[in-house]
Order: C-alpha cells, then sequence, then structure tokens
C-alpha cells in the first residue's frame, strides 16, 4: 500500500512514520491547492492519512484539509482525515455517537467541523475520524508536559476519552485498508476528567478547578463501532498508565 502521511513532523503523524517508515512525508503547503494536487499527482499515493492541522490557524484545519481531500480524490487515493471530539459541545450527557451533529463551542472546534464538512464534500468517500487528547508516544505530548506544570490547571468537569498514540496509529493504518467511510469514533475506553487525566500522568495531585461555562464539557465519544471493526485495541488510560 502506497501511504503519504501528511504532518509528518506532528505527534500522531511521526508514530505513523515510525510503524511505516516507507511512507511518503514529503512536506507541502497544504494551503496551496496546485502545489498539493501536484504532489499527490507526482507520487499517486494509495492512501493518504491526514493528520496536520494547527490549533490557532483556521485556514490550515478548513481550506488545508479541503485541499488535501480534493487532491486526493483526484488520484483515487483513499482518504483518512483526522478529527477531534471538540466537534461536539458536551452538553449532550453521554459519549457521542458517530450519528451526532457537530456543535462546537470553541474556535478549534468550529474550524474542525467545518473542516470535516469541506472534506466529505470534496471526497465522500473520506474516513473522518475522531479522537481525544493523545499520549503515550516516544516523547511526552503537550497534554502530558502540562500535567507536570504547577501554574496549570486542569478542570474537573471537562471529560475527554484519551487515547493512546500507539493505539491510534496502528488503528488508522489498519482503517486504511477497510472500506469504511463517513465519521468514526477511535478514542480510549476510559472517560474521565482533565484533571483526573492529568493526576494519572504526573502520579500526583494537579491544580484544578470547574470549567468556565464556555469550554466543551463532556465531549467523550463512544468508540464501540471501531472496536468492532478493528484487531487494535483502545486501551483505556488507566489500564495504560496503572
Amino acid at each position: 500500500m502506497r501511504l503519504h502521511v501528511t504532518g509528518g513532523t506532528g505527534y500522531l503523524g511521526s508514530e505513523l512514520l515510525r510503524r511505516r517508515p516507507d511512507a511518503s512525508a514529503e512536506r507541502v503547503e497544504i494551503l496551496d491547492a496546485g502545489a498539493t494536487a501536484r504532489l499527490l499527482g507526482r507520487i499517486r499515493p494509495e492512501v493518504v492519512i491526514h493528520t496536520a492541522y494547527r490549533q490557532d490557524d483556521r485556514a490550515v484545519n478548513v481550506e488545508g484539509a479541503e485541499n488535501v481531500a480534493r487532491a486526493s480524490a483526484a488520484v483515487g487515493a483513499r482518504l483518512v482525515h483526522l478529527s477531534t471530539d471538540v466537534v461536539f459541545d458536551g452538553r449532550k450527557g453521554a459519549p457521542y455517537v458517530e450519528e451526532d451533529p457537530p456543535c462546537p463551542v470553541t474556535e478549534y472546534g468550529r474550524a474542525k467541523a467545518e473542516g470535516e464538512a469541506r472534506v466529505a464534500g470534496a471526497h465522500p468517500q473520506a474516513l473522518i475520524v475522531r479522537t481525544s487528547l493523545l499520549y503515550g508516544g516516544a516523547e511526552p505530548s503537550r497534554h502530558e508536559r502540562a500535567a507536570f506544570d504547577p501554574q496549570f490547571t486542569f478542570f474537573t468537569n471537562e471529560i475527554r476519552s484519551p487515547a493512546h498514540v500507539a493505539d491510534v496509529a496502528s488503528a488508522l493504518l489498519e482503517l486504511a485498508g477497510l472500506d469504511v467511510s463517513g465519521p468514526l469514533h477511535v478514542a480510549g475506553a476510559d472517560h474521565l476528567s482533565r484533571a483526573a487525566f492529568a493526576e494519572l500522568v504526573a502520579g500526583a495531585p494537579v491544580r484544578s478547578a470547574p470549567a468556565p461555562p464556555s469550554r466543551p464539557l463532556d465531549c467523550s465519544l463512544d468508540s464501540a463501532r471501531a472496536r468492532r471493526l478493528l484487531r487494535t485495541r483502545l486501551r483505556g488510560v488507566r489500564e495504560v498508565l496503572a
């Protein structure tokens, strides 16, 4: 399988390349639609896993994602596009399933939700994988580093489904070869607060407080569909860090 990974220097992208060192990860400015199309036209991948994003750059998360989707469709490549749990507002009161409509409350969440819609429009067969807080890589993730920062405050009522980066990378490589499209939730088995997650990482109490009303609250993801599809086990953070 000829594989191309965007965002190969990022946290998830680097884990994918560690597992698939033969994959292409040639960098391109994804905001340049022409350059993106030329790159994929030259390397002719069978699968593109799009992990590239920027937390505070709407254009990359929306127009960039759409450019990758259009270029992938043009060369007949399967597309696996990475998205996030914060496309939801966390007010449902139960873990989100794939059929739940996006309802973001942050700028990043709104950009990622629009990116999902643009990708689906440009590449209707794309698989849109939503995941949660990533941890456990060769280097600490920003969430892990924050757990050791005594000035950082973690929210006691902001619930997420942390996922080990190795589990997500393994799942993505499996999904690259499966005939499945549309949204799919691929996150850890445990749903816990940001404060509880940080305490597991740090092995000690952390500074904590309730989240302000403007924050997404319980954005836990129901990954039952992914578990039925995959051989990869999506472990809970308590099992990993016990």
